[in-house]
């Protein structure tokens, strides 16, 4: 028989199923829950108060359903209890923002480092920001009393480990074989935020599960994110999960060749999306910054030549790179995002050209390529959402069968 770790466990899978469902589909009753979960309506009933009880669920007004007996009440997910918190460990500067369960930010903040170039100052700026936000949240008395932070999540520019949590390098950042999670956890001890789930991964892979987990009304499965700042990175989703690899490099397609011989790229190889799409090759000689960049899109607003044909060249490399994508993975979309996105149709509009005369050439249908509808807070927002997606989650079946079979 299983041990009582692992019914505990399994509970919590069905607590976060019926978070999840209802969070698809809001308005469904308990009764509704317990069809679409296979689950006995008692159990449902059970779960449902327990978790209304803790903030996650809320009731709606009843349905008159026109039958006989008790009216079915709707659930829905509680934007008024909980919240969670999420920071982006930028190039620039540090963003640090909370949001409740829908994703609606309850308050952000920006963070300016001492010295970019100093990993551990620029995460102990971080953590102490989020340790502030923290408590400006428990001082915001709602009706439902003061907010509880569920857990962190991180977006860090860079390729993560997530299990060890390490940052194994921020080629942008110059940083190598960080402990993000140890110095986190460090400047967490003895706050409000100790011993909270703590979660990180890379900004395209962050940003990937945001638009799955906090634009239900236009999230599809599969989907790629694509993220184009300085450099190029992605967020792979399929099934329901999210495509890391072995080592935390899955989506670094910044570092996919486009162009044999091309020009050299910070990685040590030449032709990489990187260097071909990436804002710090359009930016030429100019050091990349906050400042350089704002005068290559105002540049590119005001029609100049040669930023313009910069960025057109660098969009129909941005076509072959979709077209990639879409050959290795299938999607039902693509989502651009990351600064880039304020060059326009100048980069946009190329691209799509490009991937359009490729399904023409193979006689197919283009998956679908829209841009990303998060703003300057982008990152930080969506950290929020890689929480909320790694609560809901808190272990597949499969682990838990491996679990059971290893206590019988």
């Amino acid at each position: 028989m299983p041990v009582t770790g692992d019914q505990q466990l399994l509970k919590q899978l069905n607590r976060m199923a019926v978070v999840r469902q209802v969070d698809a589909r809001p308005g469904l009753s308990r009764a509704a829950l317990a069809d679409e979960l296979r689950l006995t309506k008692s159990t449902v009933s059970q779960l449902v108060r327990e978790l209304m009880d803790e903030g996650w669920l809320a009731e709606s007004e009843l349905l008159v359903t026109g039958e006989v007996g008790r009216r079915a009440t709707p659930l829905h997910l509680d934007p008024g209890r909980l919240a969670l918190i999420g920071a982006e460990v930028g190039v620039d500067e540090a963003r640090v923002l909370a949001t409740n369960l829908l994703g609606e930010v309850l308050d952000s903040r920006i963070i300016d480092y001492d010295d970019a170039h100093d990993p551990a100052s620029c995460i102990r700026l971080a953590a102490q920001a989020m340790v502030r936000q923290a408590r400006r949240l428990a001082r915001a008395v709602t009706p439902g009393g003061a907010r509880r932070v569920l857990g962190l999540g991180i977006g860090l520019h860079g390729a993560v480990d997530e299990n060890t949590g390490m940052l194994r390098h921020a080629p942008h950042l110059g940083w190598r074989n960080v402990d993000v999670r140890g110095q986190l956890e460090a400047q967490f001890a003895g706050t409000a935020l100790h011993g909270l789930p703590l979660y990180m991964q890379n900004e395209a892979n962050v940003a990937a599960l945001a638009e799955f987990e906090f634009a239900r009304e236009t999230a599809v499965d599969p989907l790629i994110y694509l993220s184009i700042g300085y450099g190029v990175g992605s967020g792979i989703i399929v099934s329901d999960r999210l495509l890391t690899g072995m080592h935390g490099f899955g989506g670094e397609v910044g570092h996919a060749i486009l162009q044999a011989d091309g020009p050299p790229c910070s990685c040590g190889r030449r032709g990489c999306a990187d260097a071909l799409i990436g804002l710090a090759a359009l930016l030429g000689d100019e050091r990349p910054s906050y400042a350089a960049l704002e005068r290559l899109f105002k540049r590119v607003a005001d029609g100049a030549p040669a930023p313009c044909a910069a960025a057109a060249a660098a969009g129909r490399q941005l076509g072959i790179l979709l077209n990639n994508l879409w050959a290795g993975f299938d999607p039902m979309a693509i989502v651009i995002g990351g600064p880039a996105l304020r060059l326009g149709d100048a980069l946009i509009a190329p691209a799509r050209q490009v991937l359009a005369a490729y399904a023409e050439a193979a006689m197919l249908t283009a998956p679908e390529i829209r841009t990303s509808h998060f703003g300057a807070n982008a990152v930080a927002g969506r950290a929020a959402a890689l929480a909320r997606f790694g609560l809901t989650r808190p272990l597949d079946l499969q682990t838990l069968e491996r679990r059971a079979t290893r206590a019988t």
